[in-house]
């Protein structure tokens, strides 16, 4: 595996999300990360697609862990890592479908879930409006 021979080769700090992504990580996830803290520091939320997107979401997570609370994984990718990238983020994804397709497709899948998710939370009645007891 390169990925494994590139950490061997140049040995990142694993306490350290700049040098991991300096000696390990790519321009996209790199540009990815810098979007995820852009994004967390404005609180909005981001949805992320698949294991190049975890990848970019840990950096940021270990740079600020506060930008756990933004994260949205449409969903759990077929590619080996996606699972533990996940857990390590203490994240669920929205679907699971064995899926390792690329270009978005998990997330544009995902956003009609986030959709009515934020309707039916900004439309549901309350148990008071429909004169339901607790």
């Amino acid at each position: 595996c390169s990925l494994k021979k590139s950490i061997e080769l140049n040995k990142p700090n694993p306490e350290d999300a700049i040098d991991i992504l300096s000696k390990v990580g790519g321009f996209e996830i790199g540009g990815m990360a810098g979007v995820i803290l852009g994004c967390s520091a404005n609180r909005i939320p981001v949805v992320l697609d698949g294991f190049i997107s975890y990848a970019a979401a840990l950096i940021a997570y270990k740079i600020n862990p506060g930008t756990r609370d933004y994260l949205i994984a449409s969903h759990k990718s077929d590619e080996p890592g996606s699972g533990v990238a996940l857990e390590m983020l203490k994240l669920e994804p929205i679907l699971d479908m064995k899926m390792k397709l690329g270009e978005g497709s998990g997330a544009a899948l995902a956003f009609n879930v986030i959709d009515a998710s934020v309707f039916a939370y900004n439309n549901m009645a309350t148990f008071e409006e429909v004169g339901m007891e607790v």
